[in-house]
């Protein structure tokens, strides 16, 4: 099975059972895989909104079947190179999306995201490869 990331979006709506459309059909036979960051935007969502036990388990045994890409000193330094590049154009990018992207081109892996526009950067100057547009 080809691994494939899921942006939080996409994460979140899986979880849900609430992903719907085209990129449904995408990941059909593909292996979901999150990032340490999209990881880190499950738990605070369930903080932030307060989420009872029930929620939370649910949430951590959805989790368990996904694996996890670490933010390991090969991710930090495509960050920085992202990070550097993006100052250079003069658009700097969000702090979560630019280690997204990072930990997927590290690892030479698509993204499955909803928002085209947040990695369109990515997609154009560093070759991320995203899910229905490569």
């Amino acid at each position: 099975m080809q691994p494939v990331v899921l942006d939080t979006d996409v994460a979140s709506l899986i979880h849900k059972r609430k992903l719907s459309g085209p990129l449904t059909t995408r990941l059909i036979g593909r292996q979901p895989v999150i990032t340490f960051v999209t990881l880190g935007e499950l738990a605070k969502w369930a903080e932030i909104r307060h989420w009872g036990t029930r929620s939370r388990q649910a949430l951590a045994d959805w989790v368990s079947g996904v694996p996890v890409l670490p933010g390991d000193e090969g991710v930090a330094a495509t960050w920085g190179r992202l990070s550097a590049a993006a100052v250079s154009r003069g658009r700097p990018r969000p702090t979560n999306d630019m280690w997204i992207a990072s930990c997927c081109l590290t690892y030479d892996l698509p993204l499955a995201t909803l928002n085209l526009k947040d990695f369109e950067d990515f997609r154009s100057f560093h070759g991320l490869r995203i899910l229905g547009t490569d």
